[in-house]
């Protein structure tokens, strides 16, 4: 066998070595995910699609904006230690499609149109938890380490700037926007589960109702008839959605009565 040879096996088993241990990360539900991508280029990345996002969409006034960072902050305050020190700012967009997002390092958005069908701090909260819930996940790390190829994947991780280069709009994908940053896609059906889980017992800790996240589906299933707002056309039916919060409600429940028992009683209005 030639030196050259002996080299690449030794450089092949080193990266897979690499793989498997980045690869075998566990989500906040217990479940085993396999994430490739480091951190640090996704957060990149997130930072890159929110300042983008907000050059694209004009900002909504300073009630909006108080009113979704009193909630975002009420949740945030509940994260472990180590999440905390994500950046986690949240801006409220001046846009009727009723849209929110979250991306990786914390960034969050909401449309005025989603305020609009729901201005209550509760059903918001359900709204943002969730989107916090894909973030805490990994979800968009999952979803391109999944979804694209092996080689696209290590590549990016080798790339100043995952928005650059060819497998961009993929990548852009990944973290739940289209090309045109404006367009939500949707995350699998076991990632919307999941983030569902997340956000209600996150919501709950803080002392946010959990119930109202089944009133947001039901409101907004009725008003949307055959078109839906855009953030719920993005997910599964109402129907599962709902199932899946109500057989999680109990114990979502429990976590909100000690939370107001613990003082956790948040008063955001707009």
């Amino acid at each position: 066998m030639t030196h050259h040879a002996m080299r690449w096996i030794r450089c092949a088993t080193v990266l897979a070595v690499t793989l498997m241990v980045t690869a075998c990360t566990t989500s906040p539900t217990g479940r085993q995910q396999l994430t490739l991508m480091s951190d640090g280029q996704l957060d990149q990345m997130g930072q890159e699609a929110f300042s983008q996002y907000q050059q694209d969409l004009p900002p909504a006034g300073q009630a909006e904006q108080r009113f979704a960072q009193c909630i975002a902050q009420a949740l945030v305050n509940q994260l472990p230690a180590s999440e905390r020190d994500k950046t986690w700012q949240i801006r409220v967009f001046e846009s009727e499609q009723a849209n929110a997002f979250a991306l990786p390092g914390g960034y969050m958005g909401i449309n005025t149109g989603l305020l609009q069908l729901a201005p209550d701090q509760d059903q918001i909260a359900s709204v943002i938890g969730h989107e916090i819930g894909h973030v805490l996940a990994r979800h968009a790390n999952e979803r391109v380490s999944t979804q694209t190829s092996t080689q696209l994947a290590l590549s990016v991780l080798s790339s100043v700037s995952g928005m650059q280069g060819p497998g961009g709009d993929q990548l852009m994908g990944a973290l739940g926007l289209g090309a045109q940053y404006g367009i939500l896609l949707p995350f699998s059906r076991r990632h919307e589960s999941e983030a569902d889980i997340i956000g209600l017992r996150l919501m709950a800790d803080a002392g946010f109702d959990p119930r109202a996240s089944i009133t947001l589906w039901e409101s907004m299933s009725a008003q949307g008839g055959a078109n839906p707002p855009a953030w719920m056309s993005t997910h599964p039916s109402h129907g599962q959605r709902i199932q899946g919060l109500q057989a999680e409600m109990p114990n979502a429940m429990a976590r909100f009565e000690q939370a107001q028992q613990a003082g956790r009683q948040p008063n955001c209005r707009l």
